[in-house]
Order: structure tokens, then C-alpha cells, then sequence
């Protein structure tokens, strides 16, 4: 019989992906059984405010032929007793905590890459067993205390696990060695690594290289003329290795954004402005609840046929405050956007975050005297926000002339396209 001592490597890593699986649709399983269990559901937006697009999708939908990204419509044509549930982040958010929680409790090295997933490093762990019985301790202990499914992928490093936890789902628990690497996955096609997409891929193919093995075996010089320093990643994540660590703590955000896809088209000045003006608004908010600052603006376009353009500006110095936010997105609006033509979603996004403590808040040199000022009625209005909703206050140019038409001529009442605002929240923490 084997010893714990010779599962864990002497020089080497044990890492945990733990990986929950369709997990918006099992966060509606557990919170209503009854209801959803076993049924073909999915997890999207307003079909009648065009957000219709499937988020995610039971298994049970799955196995149906309905996927993830496809339109809800086109969806319930292939099933047609298909349960479409609308988002509801705040139960996501709750019973992301709990499995995290659960998991922190065999290693305190513990990193979150999304709300549904995580990296542990359980090298130091051998008190609690074996790896494959810690996977299998933390997967059953999340089934039976939160009613909810997941995969667990065990791995000398994050880029196997990543990979062991996607090879079984649902409710999969695979190991996956280095020296399984060949076997296993060298004749796989190449945009089956992760890391590696599609455009990557068909690149790769240009060069004659078309799978995983033969990426692995191929000359370091010619993947770093083709792709630079990444060529070297690729062929080394080939082959199975990745030193990347497992961050206990994560860096702070390094954006924060927020879009939202618009009921009707929309080209008239104010109401490109008033859109602009609550994005800006709820972007700033989340930028001083994490206490920091942001130095640069970056605006998000898309129009009618769906392609996306980004703009950026750099400011001259850090800020934490709406005007500054809306008035540098309505600059990048108007000096890339032509006002005759038509916009589907927007979005703000604050670049080159740093706390607010390390950084020097440029001030006027003839309002300076009003900044405290300023800052104080901020803080009110953010706490009275925290206490009764985020409608609580609202500024007189996010509800324009008329108080109860907040888009003019598309018949959207204030409170209701505020609520929409919520349609993509980003943060990106890689």
C-alpha cells in the first residue's frame, strides 16, 4: 500500500482545479429544486430587450443541442420546453463564497479565477489525505452542503488541472501527469490547450502544425518568429509544463468596467450622453467602494450589426470621480463616433487602477477650495446608495427634461433602464 509521502512530489506541486459545473443553472437547482432539477434549463437576458443570448445551460439542455452564446429564440427551437431563467448575481455571488469558503479550508492557497472557479495549492496539505481524497472531500462536501455539482482536475501545475478538470464534467475528478501528457493529449488539435484560441490556432496551422503533439515537437525558433515570446509558452504548455504559482492574493483589479446593450438603437446626442452619464456613475461607484483610482478611460461602441470598436484616453492624472469619468468618455464618444450613425451597447472601463492611498489627486487650481466639499457629498450619496438601492440618487442628467422618460422617444421609464445597467459588469483580475 501506498504512502501519502509518495503522492506529493519531494520538489514538486499538487494543485486543485476546482471547476463548477453550468453553475448559474445549478445555483437555480439548489435554490428551487422542485422547480429545476433535472430539466432542461438556461440562464439569459430580455429577450425582449435583446439580450437574449444563452449565458449557460443545464446539461439536461445540453444534451438537446442547446449551447452556451446561442440566441434564446434559436434555442427554443431545438427545445422547446426549454426553462429560460433570468440572472440573478446575487445568489451567484453567495453561493460562490460558500464553495470557496469550503475549499479555503484544506490550504490557504487558494486562488479565484471567476466566480465558478478556483486553483489550490494543497502541497502542504498531506493532513488531510491524499490529493485524489482531498478532491474528493472538498467535490462531495459542495454537493452535499450547497446541492451543487463541480469537477475537480488534479495536476502537478495550474495549466493540467485546468485542463483534468474539463476532461470529465459533470461532477468529474481526473488526474492528469506530466507523463500522461503524450498520451493523452498530443493528438488532440491544438486550440484544445488551453490558453490557445482559435485564431492562435489557425496560425499554427499555416506553419503545419495542427496538434498538440506536434506544437510539442516543433522547433522553439519557429514558433517565436511566428508568435514571440508566446511561441515559447506554447510549446512548453505542450509538453505539459507551466511554473505559473498559485496567487493567495490576487493583484488588485486592473479594470473595471460596465456595458449594457441598449433597448432600441440609439444616435441622439443626449441620449448617448445620458447612457454615458449612469455608466460613468456606476463605474465610479465600484472604483471608491475598492478605494482606488483610475488613470485611464477606455469607452466600449457597438453597433446595430454587432462589431465593436474600444477608444482609451490616458489622463493627466488619477480620479475617482464621476464627472471626470463622463466627461472624458463623452470626449472619446465624440471624437471617434460620427452622430448620424447608430449604437446598440456601450460601455465604460477604468484602466490603470492603483489604491487611492499610493496616488496624488490632482486638484483645480481655482476649485480646490471645493474638492472637500465635493468629496463629501460623494460619500453621502454613496452610502445612501449602499443603504436603499442604487436609485435612491440620481443626478438631474441621468433623468434629462422629462423625469419619467429617462431615453427620450423609446418609451423607457428612469428606473428601469438604471436596472439594465447591470446587464455586464466587468472586472478583470488576470
Amino acid at each position: 500500500m501506498r504512502t501519502i509521502d509518495e503522492y506529493y512530489p519531494a520538489k514538486g506541486r499538487v494543485i486543485l482545479h476546482v471547476d463548477m459545473n453550468a453553475f448559474y443553472c445549478s445555483v437555480h437547482e439548489a435554490e428551487e429544486p422542485d422547480k429545476y432539477r433535472g430539466k432542461p434549463t438556461a440562464v439569459a437576458g430580455s429577450v425582449e430587450l435583446r439580450k437574449g443570448i444563452i449565458v449557460t445551460c443545464s446539461y439536461a439542455a445540453r444534451r438537446l443541442g442547446v449551447s452556451t452564446g446561442m440566441l434564446v429564440n434559436q434555442a427554443l427551437k431545438k427545445c422547446p420546453n426549454l426553462i429560460v431563467i433570468p440572472p440573478d448575481f446575487t445568489a451567484y455571488r453567495k453561493y460562490s463564497n460558500a464553495f470557496m469558503k469550503i475549499a479555503y479550508e484544506y490550504t490557504p492557497c487558494m486562488e479565484a479565477t471567476s466566480i465558478d472557479e478556483c486553483y489550490l495549492d494543497i502541497t502542504g496539505s498531506k493532513q488531510f489525505g491524499t490529493p485524489q481524497e482531498i478532491a474528493t472531500i472538498i467535490q462531495k462536501r459542495i454537493y452535499m452542503e450547497l446541492s451543487l455539482p463541480c469537477s475537480v482536475g488534479i495536476a502537478p501545475n495550474k495549466l493540467l488541472a485546468k485542463m483534468a478538470s474539463d476532461m470529465n464534467k459533470p461532477n468529474g475528478l481526473t488526474v492528469l501527469r506530466i507523463r500522461d501528457v503524450p498520451k493523452i493529449l498530443w493528438d488532440k488539435p491544438c486550440d484544445q490547450l488551453f490558453g490557445i484560441g482559435g485564431r492562435t490556432a489557425d496560425k499554427l496551422r499555416k506553419i503545419n502544425i495542427h496538434t498538440i503533439g506536434q506544437l510539442a515537437n516543433s522547433e522553439e525558433m519557429l514558433l517565436t518568429q511566428t508568435f514571440g515570446v508566446l511561441g515559447v509558452w506554447m510549446k512548453q504548455a505542450a509538453n505539459g509544463l507551466d511554473q505559473s504559482p498559485v496567487l493567495e492574493n490576487r493583484e488588485q483589479s486592473k479594470s473595471i468596467g460596465h456595458t449594457t446593450t441598449l433597448p432600441s438603437d440609439i444616435y441622439l446626442k443626449e441620449d448617448v450622453h445620458r447612457v454615458l452619464l449612469n455608466l460613468s456613475d456606476q463605474v465610479a461607484r465600484r472604483l471608491r467602494r475598492k478605494q482606488m483610482v483610475a488613470g485611464a478611460i477606455q469607452i466600449t461602441i457597438r453597433t446595430p450589426d454587432m462589431k465593436t470598436i474600444t477608444r482609451m484616453h490616458t489622463l493627466s492624472a488619477p480620479t475617482e470621480n464621476t464627472e471626470d469619468i463622463y466627461s472624458k468618455a463623452c470626449q472619446l464618444y465624440n471624437e471617434h463616433w460620427s452622430w448620424d450613425k447608430s449604437v446598440r451597447l456601450l460601455g465604460v472601463t477604468l484602466q490603470q487602477l492603483m489604491p487611492k492611498e499610493d496616488s496624488a489627486i490632482q486638484l483645480d487650481l481655482f476649485n480646490y477650495e471645493q474638492h472637500p466639499k465635493k468629496e463629501s457629498l460623494t460619500k453621502a450619496m454613496d452610502l445612501l446608495r449602499n443603504k436603499y438601492g442604487e436609485n435612491a440618487v440620481l443626478t438631474a442628467g441621468m433623468l434629462g427634461d422629462d423625469p419619467s422618460v429617462l431615453i427620450r422617444n423609446h418609451k423607457i421609464r428612469g428606473t428601469s433602464l438604471q436596472m439594465d445597467f447591470r446587464d455586464k459588469e466587468d472586472e478583470n483580475l488576470s
